[in-house]
């Protein structure tokens, strides 16, 4: 009998470390998805860096920035994008969002994109961050870059609260658009 309940002791606590070791494992994995996305993002910005050449002030005046490395989007009548990304304040990753939108109409393609919005605002980035589900509204000025071409991009021009610059794009979609795309707050 007492071999009996010793071998049960033996499998509780073998169950108990394999549930800990299961928690303690997903954190060290949200951990590493939350490193690659800001090493991602770090890219980005230094891509756009390079894009903006000279007109970097946009970036040095922003309450705070939102990148975005990865946009997939996809559609064949029926469309839908997802991407995620890191909101920094003052160079340093403070949160983790989510964009999504879907689409409907005479659409087909796939396409990658990268997309940063800046924040030029206090009151912009407060609006941004207390609302779920936040879209980019009237407020906000979007430009797309295509290869070659200057985004015509500078503290002078800017004159929007929220200012986002679509850029890096692969494949062919028709259509590219941010609007209606919705972004959330991610928890990790």
């Amino acid at each position: 009998m007492a071999l009996f309940l010793d071998k049960i002791k033996i499998k509780g606590w073998l169950i108990t470390a394999c549930i800990f070791n299961m928690f303690f494992l997903s954190g060290c994995v949200k951990q590493s998805e939350s490193i690659f996305l800001e090493d991602e993002a770090r890219n980005s910005l230094e891509e756009l860096y390079i894009i903006l050449n000279g007109d970097e002030q946009i970036i040095e005046n922003a309450a705070a920035i939102l990148i975005i490395p990865k946009i997939t989007a996809g559609s064949f009548i029926v469309g839908g994008s997802y991407g995620e990304g890191v909101l920094r304040i003052n160079e340093a990753p403070i949160d983790y969002y989510s964009i999504a939108s879907a689409s409907y109409g005479l659409q087909v393609g796939a396409q990658r994109y990268s997309n940063i919005i800046f924040f030029m605002t206090q009151e912009a980035l407060r609006s941004f961050r207390v609302k779920d589900g936040w879209e980019l509204g009237v407020d906000a000025e979007v430009v797309f870059r295509d290869k070659g071409y200057s985004l015509g991009v500078s503290s002078n021009t800017v004159t929007k609260p929220i200012y986002a610059i679509v850029f890096d794009q692969k494949g062919l979609l028709a259509g590219t658009s941010l609007e209606g795309a919705k972004f959330s707050r991610l928890v990790r």
